[in-house]
């Protein structure tokens, strides 16, 4: 299904044995727009850390409930190689974390999760040998924080058309499928889904995305309701008036 990450965050991330805190903020990837990891807000436990949960180890969520159930025990977390909660995650820390909880790793292969579509099928895989990383690649920082993105302006081919508002996260293989744009630069309070593979390239030191559509063509696209959740109607409707192909076919 297709959820709202705003909606997400404040979640319980509860593990086998206890409650590990709350969802605080995403890490996605900035090549394919995929939840590589949730940063949970531990309190007083893990003070000074910054907490990574992988979507590999989660269980079935409980949407109703607003808790997301984690296959790990809280010592196996404790445990998991230390961050300083202000310290970016590079390429170099994610391979120790994939070392020490032994899964093979998203990028080492050519699906959306190295090996598999989903990161639930990784769960019960083993790691089978080393993975090569090129030295220069090992301290850059290859996730981004869903909350710092989100405020990030929008651009189109033509003009500025507003800023980032939200995200619609797609909870089968966690793929980020639609940017929340909030057109307030010339239509006030109107929102529009723009799919992440529309987008043309990201600023990140400008803080601007850029969308390969004209202002025009986004002005009049469907408007999206964030109190209606995205079903395939909608999707429907929208990918027939952009006259693109859809990612589920």
């Amino acid at each position: 299904m297709l959820r709202s990450v705003n909606e997400i965050i404040g979640y319980v991330l509860e593990a086998e044995n206890g409650e590990i805190g709350r969802c605080k903020d995403f890490l996605f990837d900035d090549r394919h727009w995929a939840v590589r990891y949730m940063v949970a807000d531990t309190g007083k436990w893990l003070p000074g850390r910054k907490v990574l949960v992988s979507p590999i180890a989660l269980d079935e969520p409980e949407w109703p409930g607003r808790r997301l159930p984690v296959k790990l025990t809280r010592r196996q977390i404790e445990d998991s190689p230390p961050l300083s909660e202000h310290e970016p995650v590079s390429r170099k820390y994610e391979i120790k974390w994939f070392d020490y909880y032994t899964w093979p790793s998203y990028w080492a292969g050519r699906a959306l999760w190295g090996e598999t579509t989903t990161p639930a099928e990784l769960y019960n895989k083993k790691r089978k040998s080393p993975e090569d990383t090129e030295e220069s690649d090992l301290e850059k920082s290859c996730v981004r924080s869903v909350k710092e993105v989100t405020h990030y302006d929008a651009r189109a081919a033509d003009g500025d058309i507003g800023r980032l508002h939200d995200f619609i996260l797609d909870d089968c293989n966690w793929i980020l499928r639609y940017l929340v744009v909030g057109t307030h630069k010339w239509l006030p309070g109107r929102k529009v889904l723009i799919a992440s593979d529309w987008v043309g390239r990201v600023d990140w030191v400008k803080q601007r995305v850029f969308i390969d559509l004209t202002t025009e063509t986004i002005e009049n696209s469907p408007e999206y309701d964030p109190s209606v959740p995205v079903n395939r109607k909608y999707e429907v409707r929208l990918y027939d008036y952009y006259g693109r192909p859809p990612y589920w076919e």
